[in-house]
């Protein structure tokens, strides 16, 4: 399930408990990435899941959510 792997990845890289991370947590406010944090965070899914984020889709991934529905529309 595309959650659960996005879910696992963000926890590893912004290290926070994989329990407290939902669909709906954001990933600045809530989850606190920086800009740095969300870049990495992109490149991984993009060779995980053999998509493109176009630039100006990245700053409108909000939440966890966010990124599962785009990934899941443009696989």
């Amino acid at each position: 399930m595309i959650f659960e792997a996005v879910k696992s990845m963000i926890a590893k890289q912004l290290k926070v408990d994989e329990a407290t991370i939902t669909a709906d947590s954001r990933l600045i406010e809530d989850l606190k990435a920086d800009s740095a944090n969300v870049m990495v965070m992109i490149m991984d899914l993009e060779d995980k899941y053999g998509i493109m984020v176009e630039d100006d889709q990245i700053m409108k991934l909000k939440t966890v959510g966010d990124v599962v529905a785009y990934i899941e529309a443009h696989q």
